[in-house]
């Protein structure tokens, strides 16, 4: 579904803080299915879905989603396609506008609207439906401004809002890192649900390996921006997989 070719990427060429993250990357992602990439700070992995969003260019390579290539489409094109959910809760939501106005932006990703017919009443009843699915009260708040919510509550809407229009790829980039371990666990068992019942393929980002061990379908693990790992995650124990990351941190270390 989601195919990488000959992907390189260099920062501050030409200068003494030259840094090459990735030097001819090629990765297949399939479809329907939900892959884990991990790996310690700096090896690549949020540099590697900011490419494919498209917030930072390619140097060289391509990105080809369904068929099309999408290398040269800008961000806002791209996210068409894509949904994504930012590390930071506030990040994926508009904090001054109210949680129905935040669901009517989502609807209308794509189109041309104003803000005077940006929310439509017949589409309401729909927006209470995926609320409610998160079983967190949040459809007896619409008219709440997002600031007022729990950092967990804005990660859910953030949520249902990068999948309501049910992308072609979904990007979760350490979306729980900034939650505590309960509402952690709480919005990964609500993430799963939601790209079971949608069957969205999703990469995610984690820096949790037991996350990564339960709810993906493939675990792949960069080190300087090469893959050392990709493995079904069934055939992985999370012991294991902090074992081998373990090793690759004592490497950088040394």
């Amino acid at each position: 579904m989601l195919r990488i070719k000959n992907l390189s990427k260099s920062f501050n060429m030409g200068t003494d803080h030259e840094i090459n993250i990735f030097n001819n990357l090629n990765l297949e992602i399939e479809k329907n299915k939900c892959t884990a990439i991990i790996g310690s700070n700096g090896c690549g992995k949020s540099t590697l879905l900011n490419i494919i969003g498209g917030s930072i260019p390619l140097d060289q390579g391509q990105i080809i989603i369904k068929g099309k290539d999408i290398s040269k489409l800008r961000e806002e094109k791209r996210a068409l396609h894509i949904g994504r959910v930012h590390q930071t809760p506030s990040m994926g939501v508009s904090p001054s506008l109210t949680l129905l106005e935040n669901m009517s932006l989502a609807d209308k990703k794509g189109q041309n609207f104003t803000l005077k017919k940006l929310i439509k009443k017949d589409n309401i009843d729909r927006y209470v439906e995926l609320l409610k699915a998160l079983d967190l009260c949040l459809e007896n708040n619409l008219d709440t401004k997002v600031r007022f919510l729990s950092g967990g509550q804005r990660q859910s809407l953030s949520l249902v809002m990068a999948t309501m229009k049910l992308p072609d790829l979904l990007l979760l980039d350490e979306h729980t890192a900034a939650l505590d371990p309960k509402t952690s666990s709480v919005i990964m068992k609500k993430t799963n649900e939601l790209i079971a019942k949608y069957s969205i393929t999703t990469i995610m980002i984690s820096h949790n390996m037991k996350d990564a061990v339960e709810y993906s379908d493939r675990i792949i693990m960069l080190d300087k921006g090469q893959i050392v790992l990709d493995t079904p995650s069934i055939h992985v124990t999370e012991r294991e997989l902090i074992e081998i990351y373990r090793a690759k941190l004592e490497q950088i270390v040394a």
